[in-house]
């Protein structure tokens, strides 16, 4: 065994834990549970939301806490823990859903157990088969009274969808956080979290540390994304996939292979086993 100083992993779900089929790797899924048996933590860290990551959570058996929706969420799913939240507020969620409407643009509306939309899209039925999370068909007018929105999702799949989520990010920019994320099993998909301002999954990673009383540089960081920046420059080793683009290796301490070559049980073998 290794002497080394780290006592919890984070990792990226999409392009880190799973490819292109949206599956685990049998060897990353060796070094993962061999990293948990050796009293590593293990928290994910992703742009899903919590029930899009179930099925992964009851495979590992990662019964912990995890940082959702891009860093608006840390909670236990199994126990219904809330460790820190940053919803979406009212007024400008009100303001989101009318500009939606008025532009003809598809959104995704979560909160924190469940997946809203108004109707049925490449989206919706991609999130049911892919990730795994139901929607539920509901009338957007008025949600904001009647649930707390943690995510206003767009996914983008043409160039006049694209469109459409440039025209809604150049008149929110300013008053919520957006990220564009894509996952290997859809090359060319945008899906374009948008959340509450100053939320990131580097500020989600310190209410992680500081309630599991572990010190940022005890946190080992995983992840292949433009989002999972702020969480690789927050912990104290943070580890960009082979995938990654150069914005996200020039922010990494060290590059591993990539998600279809097991980059993330290289990193785990190298650093923690």
């Amino acid at each position: 065994m290794i002497n080394h100083p780290y006592k919890l992993l984070v990792i990226d779900i999409d392009g880190t834990l799973v490819g292109k089929d949206g599956n685990i790797l049998p060897e990353d899924r060796e070094a993962l549970a061999k990293a948990c048996a050796s009293g590593i933590k293990v928290s994910l860290s992703t742009g899903r939301a919590a029930q899009a990551c179930l099925r992964i959570i009851r495979q590992m058996a990662l019964d912990g806490y995890h940082i959702f929706f891009d860093g608006a969420l840390v909670s236990n799913p199994a126990q219904n823990e809330e460790v820190y939240i940053q919803p979406l507020g009212k007024a400008v969620l009100k303001q989101a859903v009318e500009f939606a409407h008025l532009n003809d643009i598809n959104a995704d509306l979560y909160s924190t157990t469940h997946y809203f939309i108004e109707r049925e899209t490449w989206s919706s039925i991609t999130h049911r088969d892919f990730f795994d999370i139901k929607p539920i068909l509901v009338d957007f007018d008025n949600i904001w009274e009647r649930e707390r929105i943690i995510k206003f999702g767009l996914v983008t799949t043409s160039p006049q969808e694209a469109a459409k989520a440039r025209d809604f990010h150049l008149q929110f920019k300013s008053s919520l956080h957006f990220s564009w994320v894509r996952t290997p099993a859809f090359p060319g998909v945008d899906f374009i979290n948008v959340v509450a301002p100053g939320v990131s999954k580097g500020e989600a990673l310190k209410a992680l540390a500081s309630h599991l009383g572990i010190s940022l540089t005890e946190v080992i960081a995983i992840g292949d994304g433009t989002n999972d920046i702020p969480l690789l420059s927050t912990a104290g080793l943070g580890i960009a996939m082979g995938n990654a683009p150069a914005e996200v290796k020039a922010t990494a301490d060290y590059i591993t292979l990539d998600v279809e070559r097991s980059g993330l049980a290289e990193a785990i073998k190298k650093f923690l086993l």
